[in-house]
């Protein structure tokens, strides 16, 4: 691995906890030589996520859409900002530079995305970790969602699976650093089915 993508919140939240899982995380990316990329924002969790992996002498790719860029909102000491003109093209472009993705808590916009990855996961568009630092429970909602989801019959259980869930720093990416993407069905690419 050489770079990690991190979604996060362009808001603080409501613990400090959450900061601190931010900086906890930029320390332990940085402590690893790993670059990191995220959207490029100034605020919120994205702010204290990359003022954390630069002060720790980190490299730290910011990829952000030309319209938040405008509105000041983009970081402007990172080590490289990328300005793209859509909320697709910035998706695409981070998923580009990066070996694997963490979602730290977020709102819809983290949410959308830490999702739309591992569907790409499932389809065979990547083979890249996918994983949550799931800070004070955060995150138990959603993987509660993917065992409800699998029991009901709508997302089968290896692809459940491919969400790496932990509650610290250092797990999550030791989790990372032995991961092997799985060998999944895809039974709507079978021709014999058609």
């Amino acid at each position: 691995m050489k770079r990690i993508c991190v979604f996060c919140g362009s808001s603080a939240g409501a613990r400090r906890e959450y900061a601190d899982a931010a900086r906890g995380l930029a320390r332990e990316v940085v402590r690893r030589n790993l670059g990191l990329v995220y959207g490029g924002g100034s605020v919120g969790l994205m702010g204290v996520l990359a003022d954390a992996a630069l002060a720790e002498g980190g490299e730290v790719i910011g990829v952000i859409p030309r319209p938040l860029a405008s509105r000041e909102l983009a970081h402007t000491g990172l080590s490289e900002l990328r300005v793209v003109d859509s909320m697709h093209e910035r998706k695409a472009t981070m998923a580009s530079l990066v070996d694997g993705f963490v979602a730290l808590p977020g709102g819809l916009g983290t949410f959308e995305e830490t999702l739309e990855v591992l569907t790409w996961a499932q389809l065979g568009i990547h083979r890249k970790p996918v994983g949550v630092l799931n800070v004070r429970g955060y995150y138990d909602g959603l993987v509660a969602m993917l065992a409800h989801a699998t029991a009901e019959g709508f997302v089968r259980r290896e692809y459940a699976e491919l969400l790496v869930a932990a509650e610290r720093p250092a797990d999550l990416l030791d989790r990372f650093a032995v991961w092997q993407p799985p060998t999944l069905p895809r039974p709507w690419l079978d021709s014999s089915q058609t």
